[in-house]
């Protein structure tokens, strides 16, 4: 499945470095990153996910 997501410029850019780092592609560092978070156990997701929306809650409302 892909899904498009729309990254603040400071975060793509911290991103790119990071895969650029790491020696891998910008796509598959996503994607790793996305497959660890949704393969945590529910509590550990849980806690993750509201962590990112508690974190982010300004930008969202300025998103919606």
């Amino acid at each position: 499945m892909k899904i498009p997501i729309d990254l603040p410029d400071a975060q793509a850019e911290r991103l790119r470095g990071e895969a650029s780092r790491l020696g891998v592609k910008l796509e598959d560092l996503a994607t790793a990153a996305v497959i660890d978070l949704v393969s945590r156990s529910d509590g550990e997701f849980d806690q993750a996910a509201e962590h990112v929306l508690r974190k982010n809650e300004e930008l969202y409302k300025r998103l919606s």
